[in-house]
This record gives structure tokens, C-alpha cells and sequence, in this order.
């Protein structure tokens, strides 16, 4: 592999892990707060590439289509919130497991239902087609940079928002210890709602920047989920700091190792069966950086302190 491709498959890993990030983080508060799996968090990164894609084409305008994308994707969240997450707090982990599966279910059938199995393609926006050179003769999409320094504008303001302000006190304090910040007077189902919102909002963002990447197609949000707890468990559940290092690490070790991986086994094995020997092993990768991490750091490279 040359240093110009290493490098584009570098900067390709980075741009995941920005979307992973926009992805966890409001699963990882959902699940530090008040303990709740939800599978179905994934169908929110689907949803806002879907709404994306439909006002982009209703409206002509990808910007347009952002703006709009971002209410609707919040009000979807609060809606299952309303219908039918609240009904699971209390329950136990299987419980909210089988039920969130039944919802990734039901509004994958329903996207197919609105907009068909056929994928859909959103065009990137005029303002930032082309590309610009990051090496002598080296182009790199301007849309992807774009979505680079969205990400991380975004990670600065959720880190501002819940580590210099009130709100994010009660999150941090509710990711740390939840019945104590209820005993204490706290809403915590209210607490809860807002962080739900917020983490929907979040994902439908990360769905609607991918458009243009990624195909918008039904069950798009499930490799991405799997993914998103890695990045939890890697990070450390509760830590949005964690969330955000885990991100770019599994964004990297993802792509690279779907790059690497082949030429790698090509050292010891023929094309055809390095190629299959190398996407295996590619999608073995970030469990097995799991693992690595986990056996030295239990809890997460950055744990939220409890008790």
C-alpha cells in the first residue's frame, strides 16, 4: 500500500469514527444514566439519513434538508421514548433487549414501507463538491473534510454542554449515580427524556452527514450500532471523552484493517485466498482490539467514578 492511499484510508477511518462518535454518544449517556439497552438507537442514525434524503429531495437543498432533518429526527426519538421506551425502565436487560429488537424490526419494515428497499442517494452539496490536496497530487474530498470538522465542532460543544453546564452536571451526576440524584429531588424520567433527545438528535445527524457517503438504505444502522457499543465499552460507559477516543480508535482499526488485512496475508498466502483470509480477519479487528483493551482496562479506557 502507498503512503497516499494509507493516508486516504487514514483520514476515511477518522471521518467514521466522527460518525460513530455522533452515534455513541447519545447511547452511552442513555445507557450510564439510567441503565437502559437500547438496540434500537441504531434506527435513529437510519431514520436522519432517511429524513435527510427526503428533504433534500423535496427541497432541492441539502442544507435545507439539514435543518429540517434535525427537529423531525428529535421528535421521532421522543415519540418511541413516549410509546414505547418509558414502559421499559423498570424492566430487566432482556426485556429491553427483545423489545428494542422488536422496534429495529418495525421501523426497518416501515422505512421499506415509505420509501421502498430500493437505496437512495443524496448528492453532495454544490458548496462542497471537488476536493483538496492534502499531498503533491493527492485530492481528498472537501464533503468528507466537511464532515470531519462538523464531528469534531460537535464533540467541543457536547463536551462544553456537559462539562460547564447545569444540565450536563445532572447528566454527569445521573451517569454516576442515578438514585442518589433522584433521592435528591431530580426528575430523573424527565433527565432521562432530554438525554434520550438530545442523544436521538445526535445520531440522526451522523445518518443525514453519511447520506451523501453511504447509500440510505433499510437496516443501514445496524453494522453501525453493533459498532457504537464497542466504542461504549471501549470508552467507558457514562464518558463522553471515552465515547470520543473509542470512536477514532475503532473508525481506524476498522478501515485500515479492511485495507491493510489483504496485502497483509498476501505475504504468506496466494491473492484469492489472501483476500478471504483478509476480510475475515479485517472484521475480527476492533473486537479484538476490544478484548486488548478490556483485559488491561475493565471498565473502559475512561470510566465514569460511582458510588
Amino acid at each position: 500500500m502507498t503512503t497516499q492511499l494509507l493516508l486516504v484510508q487514514a483520514l476515511n477511518g477518522l471521518q467514521l469514527g466522527i460518525l460513530l462518535f455522533l452515534v455513541a454518544a447519545g447511547l452511552t449517556l442513555v445507557f450510564g444514566v439510567m441503565d437502559f439497552i437500547n438496540l434500537a438507537h441504531g434506527v435513529q442514525y437510519m431514520l436522519g439519513a432517511y429524513l435527510g434524503a427526503a428533504f433534500a429531495a423535496a427541497t432541492g437543498s441539502f442544507w435545507w434538508a439539514l435543518l429540517l432533518a434535525l427537529p423531525a429526527a428529535l421528535a421521532a426519538g421522543l415519540l418511541l421514548e413516549v410509546l414505547v421506551f418509558r414502559h421499559l425502565y423498570a424492566r430487566d436487560h432482556l426485556s429491553q433487549v427483545l423489545a428494542t429488537f422488536g422496534v429495529i424490526l418495525f421501523v426497518n419494515e416501515g422505512v421499506k414501507v415509505v420509501w421502498g428497499a430500493a437505496p437512495l442517494q443524496v448528492p453532495v452539496p454544490a458548496l462542497l463538491e471537488g476536493g483538496i490536496e492534502i499531498m503533491p497530487g493527492l485530492q481528498y474530498p472537501l464533503y468528507r473534510v466537511a464532515v470531519l470538522a462538523a464531528g469534531i465542532a460537535t464533540a467541543l460543544g457536547l463536551w462544553w454542554l456537559v462539562e460547564r453546564t447545569r444540565a450536563g452536571m445532572l447528566v454527569r451526576a445521573g451517569a454516576t449515580n442515578a438514585p442518589m440524584v433522584s433521592a435528591l429531588g431530580v426528575d430523573i424520567g424527565r433527565l432521562f427524556t432530554l438525554v434520550f433527545a438530545f442523544g436521538a438528535m445526535l445520531a440522526g445527524f451522523a445518518g443525514v452527514l453519511a447520506g451523501p457517503i453511504f447509500s440510505v438504505e433499510p437496516g443501514m444502522g445496524d453494522n453501525v450500532l453493533i459498532l457504537a457499543f464497542v466504542v461504549i465499552v471501549i470508552g467507558g460507559i457514562g464518558s463522553i471523552r471515552g465515547a470520543f477516543v473509542a470512536a477514532l480508535l475503532v473508525g481506524l482499526v476498522d478501515t485500515l484493517g479492511k485495507s491493510l488485512m489483504p496485502d497483509l496475508m498476501r505475504l504468506f498466502l496466494d491473492p484469492s485466498a489472501a483476500r478471504q483470509a483478509g476480510a475475515a480477519l479485517a472484521s475480527m479487528l476492533v473486537y479484538v482490539a476490544m478484548a486488548a483493551i478490556l483485559a488491561f482496562r475493565p471498565a473502559g479506557l475512561f470510566p465514569v467514578r460511582t458510588g
